[in-house]
């Protein structure tokens, strides 16, 4: 069994068909499946599929960075009450099934697009990165065209940070080493590693030990090959941890294992 750290079943994309998608992945070996919040919305509709399938779904609670706006204050005091109210219920014992918060996130900087909110996802960001010294809950972190900006903020909390997960990671060997220069945080290596114009086949053997990566899927987005161009769901990340097995040259049971260690490590959370 293996654990997919990043899913937005949330989105419209599985409306209509999310109780096949979860059997699906479970018949693939996929046993836990993290969601992120993005915004204020989508806190309630994490919370709703993971009530729905609280043996399975498990949420995370953040501003994602492109959807950070002028009323950024506003929305992150609402997302931290709901985070403390739900760390308070499980405490007392009273939280609901499928209501255990494993994370803050997805949180982060994206200036791939647009500078434009770059001053609020800055402040946003690290508003983030103190709730999670706060609660010792990891951060789930989305970083596009930011690194620099990103490790600048994080390095002023370095030794009181938790962990967490730089997702998607999808980039060289230098800025692997970046990242894992805070060693409580390990990478989320999805459906990008299959492309035949990777270079992480490559780069990640070299310069990442398997005790620094975790298995996501970020579905509905960036399916593997040979799903590429598909709605991707999580009974697709076995792609992943194959190619993974090979360009590490060690079997997919070791994957597993590994990486549902990380998982443990890092969240908390296990098979």
């Amino acid at each position: 069994m293996i654990i997919d750290t990043h899913a937005h079943l949330d989105v419209e994309d599985f409306k209509t068909d999310l109780p096949e998608v979860v059997r699906r992945a479970h018949e693939a070996g996929v046993g836990k499946i993290f969601l992120p919040a993005i915004d204020l919305k989508s806190v309630d509709s994490v919370l709703a599929v993971c009530r729905q399938f609280p043996d399975t779904c498990w949420p995370m609670i953040g501003l994602q960075p492109e959807e950070v706006r002028d009323d950024w204050r506003e929305v992150l005091a609402a997302m931290h009450r709901r985070i403390l109210l739900l760390l308070r219920q499980k405490a007392e014992g009273k939280v609901l099934p499928g209501e255990t918060v494993v994370a803050i996130g997805e949180v982060g900087l994206d200036f791939y697009w647009s500078r434009e909110y770059e001053r609020q996802q800055l402040a946003a960001f690290e508003e983030a990165v103190k709730w999670s010294v706060e609660t010792r809950l990891p951060l789930m972190i989305h970083c596009r065209k930011a690194q620099n900006e990103l490790l600048r903020v994080m390095r002023a909390y370095e030794r009181e940070l938790p962990g967490g997960v730089f997702h998607c990671f999808t980039g060289n060997r230098k800025e692997a080493e970046a990242f894992l220069r805070f060693d409580r945080f390990v990478l989320g290596i999805g459906g990008v590693s299959t492309f035949k114009s990777s270079h992480l086949r490559e780069d990640l053997p070299a310069a990442v030990p398997l005790d620094r990566i975790v298995l996501e899927t970020d579905s509905p987005y960036m399916a593997p090959v040979p799903y590429r161009g598909k709605r991707n769901e999580s009974a697709f990340i076995v792609e992943v941890m194959r190619t993974l097995a090979a360009c590490y040259a060690v079997d997919e049971a070791a994957i597993a294992r590994q990486t549902n260690e990380n998982v443990r490590r890092v969240f908390g959370v296990e098979i």
